[in-house]
């Protein structure tokens, strides 16, 4: 979709400037910053997508993210020249919806760029309007879901969802008792081809949505990982 504005973070001039002339050329708005200071500065609610990378000078990528977190569920894609597994959960512990470790190609990268753009568009429904038909809400025990936009609420308060862990939440919660293996989710709700290594960004957003739709996350009653198959929607009495 042209005129979508993404705001490149990256105090590297020369990776700042590939990026910014290959979106440019796929018809995107271009906003830089060379630091988080300067990120946390300039982003508002026109930014539809943040490409930030995690290794910066002063306010790190993941200290951005998190204060952006507070604000804003807009998507994040963290770039990194670290590939440890254990860098790549950090970063979506942090809020990050997506990760690329340097070097990447642009084809990877826009790529990647779309698709988090069409998911938060489609499934965030920041272009509707927000009245809510009472039929695209789905009530289920003590959660209810708006089903054409990022809403979510537990015993009537809403909850802050990132689109990815709302696009999760909203697969499971339709489908109750129902298993999803990990290659479901990822295919669904990314909408990329399954690979193992997909497993643990799936974790790692499980994870941080237990920790808010959950009464003891330590604890799950609602997102049960039945081991080996995958994860479910926990039906209980109070459930319709």
């Amino acid at each position: 979709m042209d005129g979508q504005v993404i705001m490149i973070v990256e105090d590297e001039p020369d990776i700042r400037e590939g990026i910014r002339i290959l979106l440019k050329g796929e018809g995107y708005v271009i906003m830089e910053a060379s630091s988080g200071e300067e990120a946390l500065k300039k982003i508002n609610e026109a930014v539809d997508l943040v490409i930030l990378d995690i290794m910066l000078p002063g306010i790190s990528g993941l200290k951005v993210c998190d204060e952006i977190r507070k604000h804003s569920n807009v998507p994040i894609l963290f770039l990194t020249a670290k590939s440890q597994e254990s860098d790549k959960t950090i970063g979506l512990m942090a809020g990050g919806d997506d990760y690329l470790a340097k070097p990447f190609s642009y084809a990877e990268l826009i790529a990647r760029v779309k698709a988090l753009l069409r998911r938060y568009y489609v499934y965030r429904g920041k272009n509707q309007s927000p009245q809510l038909d009472k039929d695209q809400i789905l009530t289920v025990g003590r959660f209810r879901i708006a089903l054409d936009r990022n809403e979510v609420w537990k015993d009537g308060i809403p909850l802050d969802l990132t689109e990815i862990e709302y696009r999760i939440f909203s697969l499971l919660l339709q489908n109750p008792g129902r298993i999803f293996s990990t290659q479901n989710i990822y295919e669904r709700v990314w909408e990329e081809v399954y690979s193992y290594s997909a497993n643990s960004t799936i974790m790692v957003h499980i994870r941080k949505l237990r920790t808010k739709v959950e009464d003891d996350s330590q604890n799950p009653m609602y997102i049960k990982n039945i081991w080996g198959k995958g994860y479910r929607y926990e039906t209980s009495k109070t459930d319709s």
